[in-house]
């Protein structure tokens, strides 16, 4: 069967491989496509990306630099899903990332792996893990949740696909696995079927499977399907099945019969089996693809098999839903991505033709609404209708394929017959299938009404269109109508039937409808009309028409005067202004008037509307100062103040403070200048002071920044205004911090009287001029002196208050001051009564009253400093009886009792509360010892030693320190700054130390003197304490301190109290000596102690004498000692020594060390020795491996593979590579062969030149490094046969098939490169690169097999790489065809027009110039054929005739001077109109003098210069070509010269035709006069029946009369005599209808003049006089352009 009339279409979508996409990542790992829109490829090379294609643009796929092991795209949406494996674990780490957005939606770990994934819905990831399934919305932040475990059979199975159905209660897992044993090759396929509901699985063997809904007929509610196919082996006998159950079949309807059918597989398709399979919801077909690229195609309501054929020749392994045209997409291996389309034409056809099935066949043609089975469905509806089945054939009507039976026709043959009593009639049988199937249409919609509305069922007709049953129509509407006009309006909106639906809304007054329709419809009324109208009948409807008309999209479709003028001729004064309120909110320049208009008419008649309209600030273009002076007039005299801009106005309105609003008042201030602000507030004051002193200080308190502060103070001081002052300034006081404002408040508001506030603003205002206030007080001498006490309080006048309260006798004030108001300030005041010699008593008395709450420091101070402090001893003993602990109280006291010399030692010593620093200060200059008892009893040290070094207490301040014990005090004294440090250190070694009893007085008297750095003084404190019999005289610590610190200052005495001290550290004070390099000492210290290791490693790493150290470990014989030495000696090179040293301490330790050592020094022998011993010690791989290494320097084979047999440690992988590295090949092969490293042992048999065992050492190492160097070393060594097979196994991997291939190639090996590249072609695992490759190689030295090459391997060929080679060699034939494969047309086209004799072609030249992008190769192939291939020009043209410009290629021939080599292509193109065509191809028939062709030419074709042919063709020596010079004037207009040469060649019919066309009378007359002339009488009554219209009656009666051919005008006098009269018939009846229409219209004048119109009484009044007559304006009528007065419509 021809392709184009098979029942499935199938094409080539794209191809992955033309979009970059590398061959090798076409597989089912690295390809994804999850539904028709997107697909995603994975590549790992050259770097790891995601390639996204998405369907509706191929060619632009988006490349992500992206690594993981899975990526797929989002079935509706740009969103990509990622998963990568973790690294080290067996989890997978998935993510999900909207592309367009840019961001991450969501991410999981997912704690096993996930063995496959797929979108089963737009919203859902179902991943199917090695024991689970779960399912991973998008939404939200949930994590995968488990849907069901995997079945047992699906063990061990690869998983290729999982599915859900529509409504997601169903799931299906399959997966393939190896064969049965007896038939390996056919792969088993297994199935998983989950019931979400049931929550239970059914294990089932299948290859694929997918989901359908099906609607059984006689049900209401679709059935969910499973399709699936299995081929499967059972006693070697395969069956292949496809199977169509129900699941979850629902109680009451009608199941679904369950279908089972063969699939039948080719002999050479034995092995084959199904991988996908897809249904189409729109045809309801089954298609199931195989593997090697079958399509099996099945009806899904019957299983009847419809189609099968081969769709790929390669392998098939991913599929998707083309659901929106019913087929799918299949991707193979090549990378083709297939498009298989059901072919609507032929479908039907084929079933019914080739299959022999009608019925499948008409219902296919239902389901799908298919052609093709007309003939049937209407034969079978004829039959149905002769049997009297008339539901039936209703049901055949409603389903017929593209309604072919839904026609009038079926509706009269339903009319006409008869209705059986008690029987429905046939028809509305027929209209209730058509409803229960869908809608109706036009005709069925309206016939149906016409029932309905006869049987008054309007309920219906509802229903119906709710449900949008009925095809609404505008006679549907009309029908409607008549019953219900509602429903008639909705039949009206659906069928856009525009003027009936604004019709209805004029009659139900609903214009704010009318306005929205036909804005939503593109609909414009007259709504001049509609305004009129509804202004006579419903004035508040009106007002909103307009302002709904005012709010339309593109401006108001009538001008907003002329509205307004309607509404104030019927004085809606109300209606005009709200009218003009809403217009006028846009508050535009060029709306001044109607603002001016609208204010005018309301300032008049309704003041308050006005004021209203300016409050709201919506104007800013009317007329100011005649709105000011309105509002003036009106009483509006805030408005008027805003409008008025001169001072004299302003002045004179503001006066009326009475009627002003003050707020209104105080807000027109601010806008007004300072300046002028400041004169009003002077007239205010100087009109009404009183009355107005509140507005001007209101001003003045809003308005301070501007006006100014002191100019507001300066106008209420020039009125002398305290009052206004004070409460200006009242507000202003608590933002202000200016001292001359608070001042002045204070001042004013002494001077009113109020002192309260005097008082709070003394006490709370932190800004005024403390002193001047004071001062002010002072003198104001107000009755309350609580202001002046706050003033003096707070800035710390005291004295000067105490003295005016004193000096005034106000002592209460000072009591309540004392007590009351600040007790902290009493001494102040105690002090200034003092001064002023104020009695004892009182102070006493004063002192005693506040008691506790005093101060007792300042007040000390205050008396002692007046040498008056006895006075305080009452008071002081007083708290003291009371209790008191405070210091200063008990510091007073002290004091008194040491002035007094009253037993002070005891009071310094028993009394706890007194601070002995200011006490001890006080006593230095009376008695130093008690300084010196008040210092130690408050640990003052610094005062203390400062007293004693003054009065030289040395041995006081010595035993105070060693008590002390305070290392900051010790490190003062012992400074060497001190120069009282000797006398000091005298003390505490003679006196204070020795008599010291306590230990860690001791201790940090020794740590001072070593935190001093004086280790002399040091020493002799020590020798007085240790070496002289002390309580210390055996302490461990100080015999340390004294051995350190002699080694630190004498170290001639250290060897003297080694020997004379036992109680010492020895280990550590041995560390220090030898850090100190006293190494005899140290070696001395070692033995006292016998720390032998220790001592030797004096004597090796201090001393430097391994002779001692050897004479020291012989006498010791201790193992330790015998190892340190043999390190030593190792250190020291002796390396056979060593050994011998390291044997005798039996030390395997160092095992490293030596090892080292014994290679560096080539003593392996002795080395064999040492790790013999080493290995009976420790089990270290390193010890072995080395001993295997010392084995093979020495030669000893046999022993290593002894050695090796034998259970051993030993790393032979870098044993045998050392071995390799030092050239100790033998040794290496021993070692490689052993531990079955086949990748070195290659190498090292290379090394050998044993090559044959090297392949087979390659072979099992299989890697591709082992076989390139394996390769190569053959090609070296010229054994081809075996590079050969190392070469096929490295060429399979195309990352190193460049290096093999410049191996050969630069050791000129190129016929056995050729061979091994055309071995490697046969290979299963053969990629693009091999047979690139080879295509390299051929065009670089067999060119002869280049082409055949190429064309049987053009798909699997890297085409660019090619072509850069055939470019280099010159293969231009090749580099054509490799061009044309790669759709690169242009640079074909190029190379063959460039290298021709080579490479051109004539029909591969058509093919390929058609296809090119580049439209100058267009014209360069015209001039290659003109130069090469003149004779197949006109061929050429043909194909390039719709692509090319055809002026420009006209010219290039007019230029070669060839035209009529292209006649034909001229006469092809000229169908264009083109002008440069038609003039090239009419030159061509001038020349030819072909006259009729000629004519037809002009005729069809005018696009030429049509002037210039006439004037060319006029001087012809043919007649007929001087009529087509006439023809063309004619055409051109130029009715003149066209008549003229007409006349010339006495073509008179010409001529008269000529001049009819061109309307011209005075031409017409002249060809008149012209026939007369000639004497043509007969022309000249031709003449006046062909120009009628043109010629005058007056000038035919005058020529004919005078030239006696009357006879031959009758006929037209007697046509015109007829025409005329019936005009003046017609004229007379319009005469008369224009009079009666006049009548009426001036009757409907009078009676609206009739009406009063107020608006005409007001304009003398508030409006402008009217503009004067100019151009757009009417004259004395008064209207406007066009208009009568006051805009009414003019009458005709």
């Amino acid at each position: 069967m021809a392709a184009a009339n098979a029942p499935i279409l199938t094409k080539e979508a794209l191809s992955l491989t033309g979009l970059g996409v590398n061959q090798q990542f076409i597989t089912f790992t690295h390809v994804t496509m999850e539904s028709e829109k997107y697909i995603c490829v994975r590549e790992t090379a050259p770097s790891n990306s995601v390639v996204i294609i998405d369907m509706s643009m191929p060619s632009q796929p988006l490349r992500r630099p992206i690594t993981a092991d899975s990526a797929l795209m989002n079935p509706a949406s740009r969103v990509l899903a990622l998963k990568a494996q973790i690294q080290g674990t067996t989890q997978d780490h998935l993510q999900i990332f909207n592309i367009e957005a840019k961001q991450k939606i969501k991410s999981y770990q997912m704690p096993e792996q996930v063995l496959f994934w797929k979108w089963i819905t737009p919203k859902t990831l179902g991943l199917v893990t090695s024991t689970s399934v779960y399912h991973w919305s998008i939404d939200g932040t949930s994590e995968p949740v488990k849907q069901f475990e995997r079945t047992a059979n699906l063990n061990g199975n690869q998983i290729i696909n999982y599915r859900c159905d529509p409504s997601e209660k169903w799931l299906v897992l399959i997966g393939i696995a190896p064969g049965a044993p007896e038939r390996p090759q056919l792969v088993k396929g297994n199935m998983q079927l989950y019931s979400v509901e049931q929550q239970r699985s059914q294990a089932l063997e299948a290859h694929a499977a997918s989901f359908a809904t099906f609607r059984v007929p006689g049900n209401d509610v679709d059935s969910t399907l499973i399709s699936f196919a299995t081929k499967t082996i059972a006693a070697g006998t395969v069956t292949s099945k496809l199977h169509i159950i129900e699941l979850g079949a629902q109680p009451g309807k009608i199941p679904f019969t369950k279908k089972q059918a063969d699939l039948f597989f080719p002999p050479d398709f034995a092995d084959d089996f199904p991988v996908a399979m897809q249904i189409s919801a729109k045809y309801s077909l089954i298609y199931v693809i195989t593997k090697l690229g079958l399509l099996f195609v099945y009806d899904l309501d019957t299983g009847t098999a419809v189609y099968r054929n081969r769709i790929s020749p390669d392998p098939i392994f991913l599929t998707a839903d083309a659901g929106a045209i019913g087929g799918f997409y299949a991707v193979n291996r090549r990378g083709q991505v297939l498009l298989a389309t059901v072919n609507e034409q032929t479908l039907v056809p084929f079933v019914s033709g080739q299959l022999n099935n009608l019925e499948l066949a008409v219902n296919l043609a239902k389901r799908g609404n298919l052609p093709g089975a007309e003939n049937l469905v209407i034969q079978r509806f004829q039959e149905l209708f002769q049997q009297l089945k008339y539901k039936e054939a209703a049901e055949l009507a409603a389903e017929s394929p593209q309604g072919i039976l839904r026609t009038p026709d079926t509706v009269a043959k339903f009319q006409s017959v008869p209705v059986q009593p008690g029987q429905t009639s046939p028809l509305l049988q027929y209209f209730g299938t058509l409803l229960t199937k869908g809608k109706l249409n036009v005709f069925e919609s309206l016939e149906l009404s016409r029932l309905v509305v006869n049987q008054n069922k309007k309920n219906l007709l509802e229903n119906w269109l709710a449900e949008d049953k009925l095809e609404c129509s505008e006679e549907l509407g009309d029908l409607v109508k008549t019953v219900d006009g509602d429903l008639a309006l909705k039949v009206y909106i659906k069928a856009k039937a525009t003027p009936k639906v604004v019709a209805i809304f004029a009659e139900r007054n609903e214009f704010d409808k009318i306005i929205a329709y036909s804005q939503q419809v593109g609909y414009t009324p007259d709504y001049l009309y509609l305004l009129q109208t509804l202004l006579r009948t419903n004035p508040a409807g009106a007002g909103n028409l307009a302002l709904m008309m005012a709010k339309m999209e593109g401006g108001c479709p009538v001008d907003f005067n002329t509205i307004t003028d309607l509404f104030l001729q019927r004085n809606m004064i109300r209606e005009a202004t709200s009218f003009l309120l809403e217009v006028l909110k846009p508050n535009l320049p060029e709306q001044g008037q109607l603002q001016t208009k609208v204010l005018e008419i309301n300032l008049v008649t309704f003041p308050n509307v006005a004021d209203a309209i300016l409050a709201n600030g919506m104007f800013s273009h009317y007329d100011r100062p005649r709105v000011a002076q309105l509002c003036e007039k009106a009483g509006l005299y805030t408005r008027a103040l805003q409008h008025y801009t001169d001072l004299p106005d302003i002045k004179r309105v503001i006066i009326n403070t009475h009627a002003i609003e003050p707020q209104s008042l105080v807000e027109f201030f601010g806008t007004l200048s300072r300046e002028w602000a400041l004169d009003c507030m002077k007239e205010l004051l100087l009109v009404n002071m009183r009355q107005n002193l509140q507005i001007v200080v209101q001003v003045a308190k809003e308005y301070t920044e501007q006006l100014g502060l002191d100019s507001c103070m300066g106008l209420f001081e020039e009125f002398k205004s305290y009052e206004g002052l004070y409460f200006y300034l009242g507000s202003y006081l608590s933002t202000s911090e200016d001292p001359d404002v608070h001042f002045k408040y204070i001042e004013a508001a002494s001077r009113t009287g109020q002192i309260k506030e005097v008082e709070r603003v003394t006490r709370e205002s932190n800004f005024y001029d403390a002193e001047k206030t004071k001062n002010f007080l002072m003198e104001a001498k107000l009755p309350d002196a609580r202001p002046l006490i706050n003033v003096c309080d707070r800035f710390n006048f005291v004295p000067d208050l105490t003295h005016y309260l004193f000096t005034n006798n106000l002592l209460r004030y000072i009591e309540g001051y004392v007590q009351k108001v600040n007790p902290a300030n009493a001494p102040l005041v105690v002090g200034q009564l003092l001064d002023d010699e104020c009695p004892e008593d009182f102070i006493k008395n004063l002192i005693l009253s506040v008691r506790s709450l005093l101060p007792v420091e300042p007040l000390v101070a205050e008396c002692e400093k007046r040498n008056r402090l006895k006075l305080l001893s009452q008071f002081l003993e007083h708290l003291v009886s009371e209790g008191s602990q405070d210091v200063h109280v008990h510091n007073a006291l002290g004091k008194i009792i040491i002035d007094s010399n009253n037993n002070p030692e005891h009071f310094l010593t028993t009394n706890p509360y007194y601070d002995s620093l200011v006490v001890g200060k006080y006593c230095e200059k009376r008695d130093p010892t008690l300084a010196v008892v008040a210092y130690k009893r408050g640990k003052c040290d610094l005062e203390l030693v400062a007293v004693t070094n003054k009065n030289s207490l040395f041995k006081l301040q010595a035993r105070y320190v060693v008590e002390r014990m305070e290392p900051e005090l010790w490190e003062k004294v012992l400074t060497p700054e001190n120069q009282f440090r000797r006398q000091l250190i005298d003390q505490v070694v003679s006196t204070a130390l020795p008599e010291s009893k306590n230990p860690e007085q001791v201790s940090v008297t020794v740590k001072a003197f070593m935190t001093a750095d004086l280790p002399h003084e040091l020493i002799e404190l020590l020798e007085k304490i240790v070496l002289q019999n002390s309580a210390f005289s055996g302490n461990p610590n100080l015999q340390n301190l004294l051995i350190l610190t002699a080694i630190k200052a004498d170290k001639s005495r250290v060897m003297d109290y080694i020997n004379r001290l036992d109680n010492f550290d020895g280990p550590a004070v041995g560390e220090i000596a030898v850090g100190s390099e006293l190494y005899e000492e140290a070696f001395t210290i070692y033995k006292k102690f016998n720390l032998n290791v220790k001592a030797v490693d004096v004597l090796l790493d201090n001393i430097g004498s391994i002779d001692r150290a050897l004479e020291f470990a012989s006498r010791v014989e201790e193992d330790d000692v015998w190892s340190q030495v043999a390190k030593a000696q190792l250190k020291q090179g002796l390396v056979s020594d060593a050994i011998e040293s390291f044997i005798k301490a039996n030390d395997a330790t160092q095992f490293l060390d030596v090892i080292k050592a014994a290679e560096k020094a080539n003593e392996f022998e002795e080395l064999v020795k040492y790790l013999l011993m080493v290995r009976k010690k420790v089990k270290e791989p390193k010890v072995d491996s080395e001993l295997i290494y010392a084995y093979a320097k020495t030669g000893r084979l046999g022993e290593i593979e002894e050695f090796i047999a034998t259970p051993n440690a030993a790393n032979l992988q870098n044993v045998g590579d050392k071995c390799f590295d030092e050239a100790l090949y033998e040794a290496a092969k021993i070692l490689f062969t052993h531990i079955s490293n086949w990748q070195r042992l290659a190498s090292t048999l290379i090394k050998l030149k044993q090559f044959q065992q090297a392949v087979e050492a390659a072979r099992k190492a299989n890697s591709a490094r082992t076989w390139k160097e394996v390769c190569f070393a053959c090609v070296d060594a010229e054994e081809f046969r075996l590079a050969q097979l190392a070469g096929l196994n490295i060429i399979v991997q195309v990352d190193d098939l460049e290096e093999v291939s410049d191996y050969y190639q630069n050791r000129g090996h190129f016929d056995q490169l050729i061979a091994l590249m055309e071995s490697g072609l046969g290979l299963e695992r053969a990629h693009m690169g091999i047979f690139t490759e080879l295509g390299v190689l051929y065009a670089r030295y067999r060119p002869e097999k280049l082409m055949e090459h190429l064309k049987l391997f053009s798909t699997r060929l890297n085409i660019p790489k090619l072509i850069r080679v055939c470019d280099e060699q010159q293969h231009w034939k090749e580099l054509t065809f490799l061009y044309i494969t790669y759709d690169e047309y242009d640079n074909a086209a190029g190379v063959i027009m460039a290298h021709s004799p080579d490479a051109w072609e004539h029909m591969q030249f058509k093919d390929v110039i058609v296809k090119v992008a580049n439209l100058e190769v267009y014209y360069k192939a015209v001039h290659f054929y003109l130069q090469e291939h003149p004779d197949l020009i006109n061929d050429l043209l043909h194909v390039l005739a719709p692509r090319v410009d055809h002026s420009r290629t006209v010219d290039i021939f007019r230029k070669a001077g060839h035209l009529p080599l292209v006649k034909p292509y001229l006469v092809e193109v000229q169908s264009a109109n083109v002008s440069a065509v038609n003039e090239a191809l009419n030159e061509l028939l001038v020349e030819e003098e072909d006259y009729d062709r000629l004519r037809t030419s002009i005729d069809m074709y005018d696009n030429f210069d049509q002037v210039g042919l006439a004037q060319k063709l006029e001087k012809h020596e043919l007649l007929e070509m001087r009529r087509i010079s006439s023809y063309i004037y004619k055409k051109a207009q130029r009715w003149r010269q066209s008549v003229a040469l007409s006349k010339k060649d006495k073509l008179y019919k010409d001529a008269m035709e000529t001049v009819s066309q061109s309307g011209d009378r005075q031409l017409a007359e002249e060809l008149l006069v012209f026939f007369v002339e000639e004497d043509k009488k007969e022309c000249f009554a031709a003449c006046l029946y062909q120009c009628y219209d043109l010629i005058r009656a007056d000038v035919v009666l005058e020529h004919a009369w005078f030239n006696d051919m009357m006879d031959c005008a009758v006929p037209y006098l007697i046509q015109f005599v007829r025409e005329y009269s019936s005009k003046v018939d017609e004229l007379v009846k319009d005469k008369a209808e224009a009079n009666l229409e006049k009548q009426a219209k001036n009757h409907e004048e009078k009676q609206a003049v009739a009406q009063a119109n107020l608006y005409q009484q007001l304009m003398p009044l508030a409006l402008p006089a009217p503009p004067s007559a100019g151009p757009g304006f009417a004259g004395p009528d008064g209207g406007y352009g066009g208009m009568p007065a006051y805009g009414m419509p003019p009458q005709f």
